[in-house]
């Protein structure tokens, strides 16, 4: 068992089961099962949570488990056939869940034994040392819902509803009274999915016709607020609060670790704030993750709400993207701490998820390494939740075309599909990465170096961040637009982290405030020595005069970053 010290930080690793385990590369573009395979919940092996667990995660978030619409067969296990014209792809969007009290069949060895082969995953993933998170999809469901795995006693979602009225707070959905459901995709097979009255579609669409943008796959679960007047309505309890706690129960007790909560801003603040507080009386060290797009409700969720962690797309993301890309400067970074200043630990950064575009891609930055100071600065800057997307510390580029997923910069989650060079890393197994080509090897190394940097390095993993930007913004001899400096510091350590954005070697003078000396007890008198701790930079020369006036100078290479360890010259010797 590997051992988590007191201070973790969660590093997040989100894999698809589905994708992750299957080494069929057969690809053929819109290909079933049969054609293209599928990974299993026993494809995740000790010794691949092992490989996660020493690139430097504390936690696996395990997406697409829970049963979603799809166009295999499982009928001959008694469970329902899905419509072509109501699931994206062979394989269905996990976000369209069909049976809450399921796990997907797809990725069972024995469909029959499908739930015992997840619960042993999660008995491996703890072994490990490795955390477990999966989804919880609360706002909508699948058009076909239909449960034949709940609890005795438990009723379906959707099951005593008033059909004959648009609203009511103890129905479980949104009806539109004598329409029938179009679907904007064509069947091709003969099979129409039928639906009279129509539900509501998840994105809050109350069309008969929603759109091929729209989710059509999915319908809108109904929290007691009235799509027309938006009033709320929470006296007597609604339904679906009730149910929806049984569901979260029901997995939680499954030994879950977190949730990471789809859509969480869709679904009302005050069920939020009921569910958390009713569920961690008996789960006190459940966490959930909410999936929020507005920075101005931030507070909201995680104050009123009880949420752990959010995810902070809207202002790192986005910000860190542009910068990359060149779409806006480097000191724009300072805005993404001060806008979540006093809750910088609860937000999630990111680079890559199963929404947004591979870095590698065409439509981000075209090259896995041109985004690395990005992630040198989500990794080192705060103490906040970090994740990483499988393929990621790979260099997947995202440009295949699967299936219902064209070549859009993303890795398909509605087609059955192998990732080559994620297979190359797994080897069959031995996780040795015989067959990757050297950049795919450089870069993994470098992201299992930086990753285990998080937990491993004091002033990182619980130590103060100062941002040196505001005493530099008129030094003529440091480029903004380009450079991004801080430091992390605590008792124990004292860290200057730099990262370049440009395309190009930059000569640098930094000053260091009088004020930092006064913070952390530096001497003003000493020449210290920096070492790179990543390694971008071990051929630039460090040693510097650390002056209030003076500052430091150096060179930091074209797309780089560097996190300089701080020690005092003569504790160096000749380094």
């Amino acid at each position: 068992m590997n051992e988590v010290n007191d201070f973790t930080r969660p590093v997040i690793y989100q894999l698809l089961p589905r994708l992750f385990g299957n080494r069929n590369l057969t690809n053929l573009k819109g290909g079933s099962i049969e054609k293209n395979g599928c990974g299993k919940f026993n494809d995740i092996t000790v010794a691949a949570l092992q490989s996660i667990f020493d690139l430097g995660a504390t936690h696996v978030w395990y997406t697409g488990v829970i049963e979603h619409g799809q166009l295999t067969d499982y009928t001959a296990f008694g469970i329902a056939a899905d419509f072509p014209d109501v699931v994206k792809g062979r394989a269905g969007s996990p976000y369209a869940i069909k049976d809450y009290y399921d796990v997907d069949p797809d990725l069972a060895i024995s469909v029959p034994d499908r739930m015992t082969e997840f619960e042993k995953l999660i008995e491996r993933t703890h072994r490990v040392g490795l955390k477990v998170i999966i989804d919880l999809v609360p706002n909508h469901v699948a058009r076909q819902y239909v449960s034949d795995q709940k609890p005795r006693g438990i009723k379906d979602l959707g099951d005593g509803d008033d059909t004959s009225v648009v609203f009511s707070s103890q129905n479980n959905f949104y009806y539109l009274p004598g329409e029938e459901f179009v679907s904007p995709v064509s069947e091709k097979e003969g099979r129409k999915w039928t639906e009279e009255p129509v539900r509501a579609t998840g994105n809050d669409c109350f069309k008969a016709n929603p759109t091929v943008d729209d989710w059509y796959e999915t319908v809108k679960l109904n929290y007691g607020i009235h799509p027309e007047t938006g009033i709320s309505h929470f006296n007597p309890i609604p339904d679906t609060w009730l149910k929806m706690r049984k569901i979260v129960l029901f997995w939680a007790s499954k030994n879950i670790d977190a949730f990471r909560c789809d859509m969480a801003g869709m679904v009302p603040v005050e069920f939020w704030h009921w569910l958390i507080k009713d569920v961690k009386r008996d789960f006190p060290s459940l966490q959930f993750i909410g999936e929020i797009y507005e920075p101005h409700r931030y507070h909201e969720f995680l104050l009123k709400c009880g949420f752990d962690y959010l995810y902070d797309k809207e202002l790192f993301y986005n910000t860190i993207r542009d910068i990359i890309t060149g779409s806006q400067p480097a000191s724009n970074l300072t805005n993404c701490w001060v806008r979540t200043e006093g809750f910088h630990h609860q937000m999630l950064y990111f680079l890559e998820n199963h929404d947004e575009q591979r870095i590698g891609s065409e439509f981000f930055a075209g090259n896995p390494y041109d985004a690395l100071p990005g992630m040198v600065v989500a990794a080192t800057m705060l103490q906040n939740p970090l994740l990483i997307y499988f393929g990621q510390e790979l260099g997947e580029s995202g440009m295949d075309e699967e299936g219902f997923s064209g070549i859009d910069g993303r890795t398909t989650i509605f087609d059955y599909w192998g990732m080559t060079l994620l297979q190359q890393w797994i080897n069959h197994g031995r996780f040795d990465g015989e067959g990757l080509n050297s950049d795919a090897l450089h870069l993994r190394a470098f992201y299992s170096r930086l990753l285990n940097m998080v937990n491993r390095e004091p002033a990182i993993r619980k130590g103060r961040f100062y941002d040196l930007m505001w005493s530099n913004k008129r030094n003529l001899g440091f480029d903004d637009t380009c450079i991004y400096a801080f430091f992390r510091y605590c008792d124990e350590q004292q860290l200057l982290i730099l990262v370049n954005f440009s395309d190009r070697d930059i000569d640098f003078r930094l000053l260091i405030p009088l004020h930092f000396f006064e913070l952390t007890g530096l001497s003003v008198r000493l020449y210290f020595r920096g070492y790179d701790k990543l390694e971008m930079n071990r051929n630039i020369q460090f040693p510097a005069q650390i002056a209030v006036k003076g500052g430091i100078g150096g060179r930091i290479k074209r797309r780089s970053a560097s996190v300089y360890e701080l020690k005092h010259q003569d504790s160096w010797g000749d380094l």
